[in-house]
């Protein structure tokens, strides 16, 4: 069976940067094993498979290990290839997943997701997750469905060099370090080394819990997110009440075929 492929760099304005994700398009579903084991071969840290339904799209996202809830890049790399390759011609995408309908539009040199803001409440860090922090110490630490932890200032967030070992223990999806920006609102960087992805380049989700997070901190509604990863990328953020709508943009990196 041949089925087409594209690997897309979202949130990134050129190649090689932001977050790669491969799409493929589904007449109908294949069983969960074999949509496991192409994401396990694709070795990204999201492949998205998508079916029509309707008029609208049931979408899923895999990691080289297992299903995720939801996963921002993937979403927007998907929307990019219907709108761009796949002739999807309406104002707005809907998508079906496990985290309820998710909604993406055209925007201004971009696509715009709507997805469903997570507040992060303070707690005490468990001891392994400071394990892993090494000698940085936080300010604060919160938890959504990642650990939140909040260090200084960007500087400390770039330095930082977890122990891996110790993440892979937690209870949490991953752990997902932010500060205020020198030249952004925020920054972050996101870990998840349960998932066999020690470092996301760039996590639309993770903004679901950072945006809501920085807009009490500012008192501000719009904000703008850079994650310093090794490919960086930069997420608008405009915090709607329990919504969050994330924006960026998406660039083609290859079109192919596999075999499976």
């Amino acid at each position: 069976m041949k089925l087409p492929l594209y690997q897309v760099d979202a949130f990134a304005t050129q190649a090689f940067e932001g977050n790669p994700a491969a799409v493929i398009p589904l007449a109908d579903w294949l069983d969960d094993v074999l949509l496991q084991k192409i994401a396990e071969e694709n070795n990204l840290s999201e492949t998205a498979f998508f079916v029509a339904h309707g008029d609208s799209y049931q979408l899923r996202w895999f990691t080289p290990l297992e299903e995720v809830d939801l996963c921002g890049h993937a979403t927007l790399a998907t929307a990019h290839v219907l709108f761009t390759h796949l002739g999807y011609d309406r104002e707005q995408i809907c998508f079906l997943t496990r985290s309820g309908p998710l909604y993406v539009s055209k925007a201004t040199g971009g696509y715009s997701m709507e997805f469903p803001a997570t507040m992060v409440h303070p707690i005490d860090a468990p001891d392994v997750l400071l394990k892993g922090l090494g000698n940085m110490t936080p300010c604060q630490v919160r938890t959504g469905f990642d650990y939140v932890v909040v260090l200084e200032n960007e500087a400390a967030v770039n330095a930082l060099n977890p122990d891996f070992s110790a993440w892979q223990q937690l209870d949490k999806r991953g752990v997902v370090v932010t500060a205020k920006g020198d030249h952004v609102d925020f920054v972050s960087r996101c870990f998840f080394p349960k998932l066999r992805v020690n470092e996301d380049p760039v996590t639309g989700s993770a903004h679901c819990e950072l945006a809501p997070f920085w807009a009490e901190v500012f008192n501000k509604t719009e904000l703008v997110g850079k994650q310093l990863s090794a490919r960086t990328g930069v997420v608008e953020c405009n915090v709607k009440g329990e919504k969050v709508v994330l924006s960026g943009q998406a660039i083609d990196y290859l079109k192919g075929e596999i075999s499976v």
